[in-house]
């Protein structure tokens, strides 16, 4: 019994440990480094064969690959605490209220569009491939979160809510264009049906019976494979699901909050992860075929559109909103931080990796030089908020340096 009771006592300290974002986006960078270093090692062919390995039943169109798993299975997980994250923030956080909401609303929204249009203007100049236009759009929350963690432990708490709402609603933009964008061959008999295994979902989970819990699984499960069968990307049915959760706002028990809880460590440790160990693993065959790749319009505009694209959109918007508003600023942040805030949302990890697979088809050259520039363009990105952030906490509080640097913002 004492050494149950301390498994339980080690697994709940590790639930919590990958319930912060630094442990979450460490995993996710460890895991791409793995990927990115066998896949050009010269053991890359076990990389591939690992990847395409198919595992599933065929007859109900389930043999899918390793990869395909990660993407299509375990994402779905990140979209649900995704979801639950963003549900919570409509209906009991700062997007309840549209005077707090409009400004980071605004800079998620230009920062989705800036990159958009830099990639287009990048690929339509040199005839390249439009199709993946939505790549440098996405923000990867989780990395950016971790990056905020590490380098600015001492920002203002307004900086980590304006990059998490920026963030919770670039998730929701990006769902909305892989539903619509990104969906071939839609079958809409599936999708119907999908609904009745989510409004059982979702009666459920308002009962809030302990007995009947152990439905909730199945239940999600079965909304999974019929919107996977739909030909909408599946990760989609991890959004519907938590949209089925209620929130409490009066305090009391809150199932979204209790869900969320307990799936953030899945997805952390281990969805997450995986999924980044599958799509990371860019290879890269020498100094020529990387130059080559970098020479690739579609590397260009993804590059571009993340590193550059981000940044001035978020800060563009920003700017805009609280003109026409008259609001100003968020309250508590200086241009600094709004500069920084942009800077991080150029990391694009996870999202961008699963839409240029979608865009371009798993291993076709394209998809590994989109690949490739998320990696790139998330590292100077991460590099660049990281130099921000420690410059803007570089003067003692009180100082008179810090007061000179506090007037110049």
């Amino acid at each position: 019994m004492t050494g149950m009771s301390a498994r339980r006592a080690q697994s709940r300290r590790l639930a919590e440990i990958l319930r912060t974002e630094t442990a979450g986006g460490l995993l996710l960078l460890v895991a791409a480094a793995v990927a990115l270093g066998w896949a050009n090692s010269p053991w890359a062919a076990g990389y591939a064969r690992f990847g395409g390995l198919r595992v599933g039943p065929a007859a109900w169109h389930l043999d899918l690959t390793l990869a395909a798993w990660a993407a299509d299975g375990l994402l779905a997980v990140f979209f649900f605490v995704a979801g639950l994250e963003l549900k919570r923030e409509l209906v009991a956080g700062d997007l309840r209220d549209p005077r707090r909401a409009v400004v980071p609303v605004a800079a998620a929204v230009g920062g989705m569009l800036v990159p958009a249009l830099l990639f287009v203007a990048v690929n339509a100049s040199a005839a390249g491939d439009l199709r993946g236009w939505a790549v440098p759009t996405a923000t990867d929350i989780a990395f950016a979160l971790a990056v905020l963690a590490v380098a600015g432990p001492r920002v203002p708490p307004a900086l980590r809510t304006f990059l998490l709402t920026l963030a919770v609603v670039d998730d929701l933009l990006a769902i909305l264009v892989i539903a619509v964008f990104y969906t071939t061959g839609l079958a809409v008999l599936p999708l119907l049906a999908a609904a009745v295994p989510l409004a059982a979902f979702a009666w459920l989970v308002r009962r809030g019976g302990r007995g009947t819990r152990w439905l909730l699984g199945p239940l999600a499960v079965a909304v999974w494979l019929l919107v996977h069968a739909s030909g909408v990307h599946a990760t989609v049915a991890g959004v519907l699901l938590a949209f089925a959760v209620p929130v409490d706002r009066t305090g009391g028990a809150d199932p979204a909050a209790r869900l969320e809880h307990r799936w953030r460590p899945v997805s952390a440790g281990l969805a997450v992860p995986v999924f980044a160990f599958f799509a990371a693993g860019v290879p890269l065959a020498g100094a020529t075929s990387f130059a080559a790749a970098l020479r690739d319009p579609v590397t260009l505009g993804v590059l571009a559109g993340l590193a550059v694209g981000k940044p001035v959109g978020v800060l563009a918007a920003t700017w805009l909103a609280g003109r026409v508003t008259g609001s100003g600023r968020p309250a508590g942040l200086t241009r600094r931080d709004l500069a920084a805030a942009g800077v991080l949302s150029g990391i694009g990890f996870t999202v961008a990796l699963l839409i240029a697979e979608l865009a371009f088809g798993a291993g076709s050259a394209a998809d590994d030089h989109a690949r490739l520039a998320v990696l790139l363009a998330s590292c100077v990105s991460a590099a660049g908020a990281t130099v921000l952030l420690r410059v803007r906490r570089r003067p003692a509080p009180g100082s008179r340096a810090g007061a000179v640097q506090a007037r110049a913002m």
